[in-house]
């Protein structure tokens, strides 16, 4: 079996989404995402497009990677005290002496939240009507009131992920040389949540050792150490690690932050209210972490309590957790919830009803909820209750309670292992396998 490179493996939702933008000259394209999830090789796919397509030529095209220790010695920038880079000037004048003053210059810069001020060259660059500038971050604290007051909302955000269950098909494929008529979706599923989404993992022959060491040192070590430890100052990171740990073993568990301070002291670390919700935030702006609240379907608003969080990558929380036999049921939650972010939703997890059931003789109150509320922009609503398996009728019944207690007319699926599919009360039972493949269903 010959290795797989991810330079094999097209993104062509995300060149499609950088492409639409391109006559845009005045915006600022910002391709956001954890480190390592392939930002720097989309800003490789979409240069080869706009050079077979639009004539662009070599010439035109500057490409800067601020990680890059020659390049940004070359430039002339340094490191100040807490290891961000000084001297934008240097790159700003770096920029314009290789400019194509004859021809459009498109200008490629990867991690730019590395740069104090980078605004300013941004903004510089933004106005010259012969310049389109990219940008790559993978921390969301650079998207702050400054950058928005600083370009005037003039700049678009691309989130981009790991790859998807599609791409990762995508890629077993060309690791096999086989067509997606002879694969079998549910083996690669299993490599999928063992082995992880990473690009970079592809190339390791599903050699779990080369994975998890990649995973864990290149991915989560890197992002932990300068996207938060660097940020907050933190020198003692065992905190830190154990909120991780915490949060990566609990996805799709309701969860508060006083109930995750439990959590905590019950395995031996005091760590105070304040400190877990500020690694919360390093965790959410790094997108290693993804929040997802709670909404009252009949309040119409969002609960400030008991918020549900899912992890960018489920062979990175293999990778950190060491275990890969339990909890099967979350795990194809959040894989479903990234997908749902995948498609342009804003997804929140939906309380429907307050039931009072009997339990040891007492009356207790039990929220109605649906896994999941995907709303796009303008309006329109799905419903989306995911599940390991479903046939069987208690368990079909709970999964579907909850959905058939919405009242509106929006349209409600069911997402289950269960082959093939079908419908309740108007309710579309979909295999969960295909809907992430994308197939469409007529049921």
């Amino acid at each position: 079996m010959s290795n797989l490179s991810d330079s094999l493996i097209d993104r062509p939702e995300y060149v499609a989404k950088l492409y639409a933008w391109k006559t845009k000259t005045d915006l600022v394209k910002i391709v956001t995402g954890v480190r390592r999830c392939g930002k720097s090789k989309l800003f490789s796919l979409f240069q080869a497009k706009i050079m077979a397509e639009d004539n662009v030529k070599a010439n035109q095209i500057i490409n800067i990677n601020l990680e890059d220790l020659l390049q940004i010695r070359e430039i002339g920038l340094e490191f100040d005290e807490q290891k961000f880079l000084i001297n934008y000037d240097k790159l700003l004048d770096y920029i314009l002496s290789h400019l194509n003053s004859d021809k459009m210059n498109y200008v490629f810069i990867d991690e730019i939240q590395l740069l104090r001020d980078w605004q300013l060259v941004i903004n510089t660059l933004r106005l010259r009507d012969n310049i389109d500038v990219y940008l790559t971050g993978s921390n969301a604290y650079m998207f702050s009131s400054d950058l928005a007051n600083s370009f005037g909302g003039r700049y678009i955000e691309i989130k981009m992920q790991p790859f998807s269950f599609k791409e990762y098909v995508s890629a077993y494929q060309k690791k096999l040389a086989q067509n997606q008529d002879t694969i079998n979706l549910q083996e690669i599923y299993s490599h999928y949540i063992k082995e992880s989404g990473f690009p970079q993992t592809t190339d390791f022959s599903s050699n779990r050792q080369l994975i998890n060491d990649y995973l864990l040192d290149t991915v989560y070590l890197n992002t932990i150490q300068k996207d938060i430890v660097k940020r907050f100052n933190i020198n003692d990171t065992n905190k830190l690690d154990a909120v991780v740990h915490y949060l990566f073993d609990n996805i799709g568990n309701e969860t508060s932050i006083r109930g995750i301070e439990r959590g905590l002291k019950a395995g031996g670390y005091n760590i105070s209210v304040p400190t877990i919700d500020t690694y919360i935030q390093g965790l959410l702006d790094s997108y290693l972490l993804y929040k997802c609240d709670r909404y009252d379907l009949k309040g119409k608003q969002f609960l400030d309590s008991n918020s549900k969080y899912y992890v960018a990558d489920i062979g990175l929380r293999t990778a950190l957790l060491g275990h890969e036999d339990k909890d099967f049921g979350h795990i194809l939650e959040n894989i479903v919830y990234l997908e749902l972010l995948r498609r342009g939703y804003k997804v929140s997890v939906g309380k429907v009803a307050t039931k009072i059931i009997q339990q040891d003789g007492k009356n207790e109150r039990k929220n109605l909820e649906v896994d999941f509320v995907a709303q796009k922009s303008g309006g329109e609503i799905e419903y989306y209750q995911v599940a390991l398996y479903a046939l069987e009728p208690e368990t079909l019944k709970r999964e579907l309670s909850s959905l058939e207690t919405i009242d509106d007319n929006y349209p409600k699926f069911l997402l289950s292992m269960d082959y093939g599919s079908g419908e309740n009360k108007g309710i579309k039972r979909l295999n969960v396998l295909d809907w992430l493949m994308a197939v469409e269903y007529n049921a």
